[in-house]
């Protein structure tokens, strides 16, 4: 049986938790106190060194990445969730750069400052980010039913919990109907769990 260790604030490990529930998988949740300091204490940083959430193992494989995490249980369990034609893998490998990209920068970056009383990011810059990725989602997903042909793959979870968390970060998701659409897709799926701010 798999181990997910995270963190219930934590969009990423999140993310994984809800891709675990979305193809039925039975796993063991591993709370990691945070603010505790527990990510920075030696059992954990055997999983992973750089002593961040989540890290998921399966067996002998242990994952210290979401992104990673998603590819592996989308391969390993249920293949339909990433494709193999090469231009819609590499469609799924751009939104995954997008992730830790701009998506981080902006919406997540925006989460840490003012859910999470992180000031030394820079507030001004996020929101100018999370506005920018959130214009780019809206005028992709006004033709798009998912962010890749039209099923949902690992990219649609992994952009989504910093998408549908960003009123968190003060941003303001109204202005965005087809995100909002694009949200509630997701929320539909069999499966679907929720987290604080995503219900």
């Amino acid at each position: 049986m798999p181990t997910l260790y995270g963190h219930p604030m934590s969009g990423n490990s999140y993310k994984v938790k809800l891709m675990l529930s979305l193809l039925g998988i039975d796993y063991e949740w591993v709370t990691v106190d945070l603010l505790k300091g527990e990510h920075r204490q030696p059992d954990f940083l055997a999983l992973n060194p750089f002593g961040q959430v989540p890290v998921l193992t399966d067996g002998d494989v242990v994952l210290a990445d979401a992104q990673g995490a998603l590819v592996y249980l989308a391969r390993q369990y249920d293949g339909s969730w990433l494709p193999t034609e090469s231009v819609a893998l590499a469609d799924v490998v751009r939104w995954l750069s997008i992730t830790t990209g701009e998506i981080r920068q902006g919406p997540e970056s925006a989460r840490l400052y003012h859910l999470f009383g992180l000031k030394t990011l820079n507030i001004d810059r996020a929101t100018e980010r999370a506005t920018f990725i959130l214009n780019q989602l809206e005028q992709h997903l006004s033709s798009h039913p998912w962010l890749i042909g039209d099923a949902p793959t690992v990219a649609d979870i992994a952009a989504f919990p910093y998408i549908a968390l960003a009123p968190d970060g003060q941003i303001d998701l109204s202005p965005y109907p087809h995100v909002l659409s694009w949200i509630e897709r997701v929320k539909q799926l069999p499966g679907f769990v929720g987290m604080r701010g995503i219900v």
